[in-house]
Formats: structure tokens, sequence, C-alpha cells
């Protein structure tokens, strides 16, 4: 955790790179990965992330590279960035402070349009310009043309690298991969958010959803609807409303698990083994 002469170094650099002073600082919650403060300033609220810049370079520079992609969208509410930079050790992110507010009737159909239309932002290729995080650890984003390929080498084959180098081993991994290339659909690249579970979106002051802390890629769109599904949060109206405005392709709850698969040996590598069990489990139903 960062020393109280730090936060005032890093404070002091903030207020001379804004423009503005800092008249307070209060803690917020913001997990084991960075320290998060809502600072009270002459320009208004602001949200400020720190970490240690050795343990997690250039994290903060993936994380305004997505939020600005997805703000780029123009398909749904994100905080905007004002600065990134570093102060000694340390790396900062400054946000725009999206007052919570209480979930508008139309809430979950407006969630459901809003997501549609940013699966519906596609690129020539899968991956995205740059490499990132999900949670602490790195993810890949090289270029791919197909959804499979991209699935397999970019997200698969390194988080079982890395469960192997933590001593989780599986067999049989050339024959999954062919099997699994085989289920998944051939859609076009989508925008995704990338880690899109439940305390990644908030509700803003006018009602309607704002995402925070993305894993962004051009990917497949299937990906973030699985992971809302993995760990829970979002009324089943969102999905039921999402499929009628960007209609998913057939056998999509088949294709749940697979695509499961990826956040779960995520969770495998940063808690350890208590989720053994359920990827060996999703590997050997395609092996």
């Amino acid at each position: 955790m960062s020393e109280k002469g730090d936060l005032r170094s890093i404070f002091s650099g903030i207020e001379t790179k804004e423009n503005f002073r800092i008249s307070g600082a209060n803690s917020l919650a913001g997990g084991s990965i960075n320290e998060v403060y809502l600072l009270k300033t002459t320009a208004g609220e602001r949200v400020l992330k720190i970490n240690d810049s050795d343990k997690f370079p250039e994290m903060f520079k993936a994380e305004k590279e997505g939020l600005t992609a997805l703000k780029n969208s123009k398909t749904i509410d994100v905080p905007k960035v004002y600065s990134c930079g570093k102060s000694g050790k340390y790396s900062y992110l400054l946000l725009e402070y999206k007052a919570k507010g209480s979930k508008a009737p139309d809430f979950w159909e407006k969630f459901a349009k809003n997501l549609a239309a940013l699966h519906q932002t596609t690129s020539g290729e899968f991956g995205f310009y740059a490499s990132n995080y999900i949670g602490s650890l790195p993810q890949y984003n090289g270029r791919e043309k197909s959804a499979a390929d991209f699935y397999i080498n970019q997200r698969l084959e390194p988080q079982l690298k890395m469960a192997s180098q933590r001593g989780f081993s599986f067999k049989n991994t050339n024959r999954i991969f062919k099997n699994i290339s085989k289920e998944i659909p051939a859609e076009p690249p989508a925008l995704i958010h990338g880690d899109l579970w439940g305390g990644n979106y908030l509700v803003n002051e006018q009602g309607e959803p704002c995402l925070i802390d993305p894993a962004v890629c051009y990917g497949p769109r299937e990906m973030d609807l699985a992971m809302m599904k993995l760990i829970g949060g979002f009324s089943e109206e969102v999905f039921e409303r999402y499929n009628e405005y960007y209609p998913l392709k057939m056998g999509f709850q088949e294709r749940i698990p697979l695509w499961q698969l990826y956040y779960l040996l995520v969770h495998l590598n940063i808690f350890g083994s208590s989720y053994h069990s359920r990827v060996k489990s999703i590997l050997d139903s395609y092996s």
C-alpha cells in the first residue's frame, strides 16, 4: 500500500497536471490490485486509482485504452478518462466520478440494447491493438482471422500454460482445441467489455447502465454474455432483450460453458485449486 508521503506526492503532481486543487480524499473499495480514492477537487469530484507500476506495468494505460474504445463506440456509458501517468513507483488513473442512481424502469432493456449495439461495433480482425489485463493477469490480444483461432490462441492457450506453471496439468489439449473450434460460430469480431461480471457495471444518475474496469478486445460477443451468467448480478430480461436486438446463433446455451472456460481458468490461476474441478469438467467434455 502507498504511504502518506507517496499520496501527497501523487496528489501534488495531479494538481499541477490537471490545474485544480484537491481538498479531500476518501478511500473507496478497490480490490486487491488497486487503491481507489474519491477526490474532492476545485474542478469537481474525481476517482483516482493507484497501483504499483512494477507489479502491474501499463495496467492503467490499458484500462484507459479500453475505456476510450468503449466510449468511442457511442453505445454505452463509461467514465471519462482525465489522465494517466506515473509518480515514483506508482501508476495512477484519474477518472470521472459516476454518482450512483436507482435503476430506471427500463434499465435492463436499455442494458440489452446498449450491449447489443456495442457488440455490433466491429473490426477487420479479432484482437486489439495492444494487450491488456484480465484481473491481475496479462491478457493477450494478438490479431487473428477467426473467432476460433482467437479464442484458442489468445485466450485458452496462455491460461493453460500459466496453469501448468502453477502445477495444474490437463491432457489432450490439442484434441480439445480441435473439438472446441468446431463449436465456435463464425461471427464478425465484436467490441466486447471482456470482464462483464456484476461488479463491473454501475447504475448512473440517469438510472442507466455504466460499464467500468474493462478488459476489451474485438472478440466473440458470446464471451460477454457467458461471463454475465457465470457469477450473476444480471436479470434474465437482459438476455431475452439482447436476443431481440441482436439474435444469437443457434446453440448459444450449449456454448456457455465453452466461453466460461476462459474465465474459470483465470480464476484458477488467480485463486487456486478450488476452480480446478470446474475447469477439468469443461475440458473433459470436449476431449
